[in-house]
């Protein structure tokens, strides 16, 4: 039997459940709205997607979505369906097009979500996944136990490269492990990608140098792939040891081209999630879109954070980062390093880690450290010192009585 594809959703339809199931099934794979003679039986049966699973799960009496058919009922369901490997191949933007293509539209569905995917290990097989992942990451940081205590430059843009290099050379000086550009940080006229970076990796060098440690900074070089390829050797040459893409504006074959090129982890920003994502009853659920960023190359996804500035509840960030840190099939781990960010202190250190279970994640505080009364330096100390005492099961107030920088935090965290 060949191997076959499968992709679970949420369903809304004014339809029979089992018609709008088929239709779905024919519009994604070897049907269209006529019933035509090519279609044979013999075809349809080795290149039609198929409905492995429904199941109804409520009613409701008016539409999520609009501009679809008119029913007096809506039936909510649990969608399985399946395709042969040999439709598409080992092919992530093919693969999109088949699980996430011209579903949404149909006139049958008011509501439609992709809630995961199961692939065959001939297509995981054909993929690397990530280059580096958590170990290749750490190694890089020199971080070997807790999270890699990180942070954003901030404000996002406006700063000169001088002042980002005097931001960056505070934070190198306090101890961070990890820096990263704004999403929205490029390569403007006031800050350039090439001038930021020689500047910017003077300082981290030179601290290096000092100190034996050698802060990892992920510069973002999201551009056309000749920009990205040339601003990666870039940081390489330069001695940087990350480089930053977000991941909605670059696409798969973006993020795949720059993985085959690249010498160093490549983190993945989630910029645009929302618009997938922030109306439950259309769009993604997180664990199926990071799977394909991270068969693509993907060494470190954004997942929020916990309490976060933004619409995610808890439970969602820490189901998005379970699913960065799961294996993509038994035999092919593929881990990748979550990131936590978004309005994050210390505060949120001893939840995040007895949620996950784990500190295999980057937790980037930005104001939780420049905001720091004592200064930068005292930012980092104290994010950090409250991931010893997360850890260690530790209340703050009782772990802040032997650390002042953690002590001065609680009052403005």
């Amino acid at each position: 039997m060949s191997e076959r594809i499968h992709a679970t959703y949420w369903l809304e339809t004014g339809d029979d459940p089992a018609r709008a199931a088929q239709v779905i099934a024919g519009e994604q794979s070897s049907g269209t709205f006529v019933a035509l003679p090519t279609e044979t039986p013999a075809l349809k049966e080795r290149s039609g997607a198929r409905v492995e699973r429904l199941e109804t799960l409520d009613e409701v009496a008016s539409p999520s979505l609009l501009g679809g058919m008119s029913s007096t009922t809506y039936r909510r369901c649990l969608l399985e369906l399946s395709w042969p490997l040999e439709n598409i191949g080992a092919s992530l933007p093919n693969l999109l097009s088949t699980i996430a293509g011209n579903l949404f539209e149909l006139r049958q569905v008011s509501g439609l979500r992709l809630t995961g995917i199961t692939l065959p290990a001939a297509f995981v097989a054909a993929y690397p996944g990530p280059a580096f992942g958590i170990a290749g990451t750490r190694k890089l940081a020199n971080v070997t136990t807790g999270p890699l205590i990180g942070t954003i430059i901030k404000p996002s843009v406006g700063l000169s490269v001088e002042e980002t290099a005097q931001q960056v050379r505070q934070l190198v000086a306090g101890g961070i492990d990890f820096i990263k550009d704004d999403e929205l940080q490029a390569d403007g006229t006031y800050c350039p990608f090439d001038q930021r970076v020689r500047a910017v990796m003077r300082v981290v060098n030179e601290e290096a140098q000092r100190c034996g440690k050698k802060a990892m900074v992920a510069f973002n070089l999201t551009g056309d792939l000749d920009e990205m390829r040339r601003r990666h050797d870039l940081v390489l040459a330069e001695g940087g040891t990350c480089v930053m893409v977000c991941l909605n504006s670059v696409g798969l074959v973006g993020l795949r081209e720059l993985r085959r090129h690249s010498q160093l982890p490549i983190h993945a920003h989630r910029a645009g999630w929302g618009y997938l994502s922030r109306c439950p009853q259309l769009g993604w659920d997180y664990a199926p879109w990071q799977m394909i960023w991270r068969l693509a190359g993907a060494d470190h996804l954004h997942v929020n954070g916990l309490r976060n500035k933004f619409s995610e509840p808890d439970e969602t960030v820490i189901a998005a980062a379970r699913s960065v840190l799961a294996p993509v099939r038994p035999e092919a781990a593929m881990q990748a390093m979550p990131v936590f960010s978004s309005g994050q202190t210390g505060l949120q250190a001893a939840e995040t880690y007895a949620a996950l279970g784990c500190a295999d994640l980057i937790h980037a505080a930005g104001g939780g450290i420049f905001g720091h009364p004592g200064g930068v330096a005292a930012g980092v100390t104290a994010l950090r010192e409250a991931w010893v005492a997360a850890i260690a099961g530790v209340p703050l107030a009782q772990h802040a009585e032997r650390s002042p920088a953690l002590r001065d935090a609680l009052g403005f965290w």
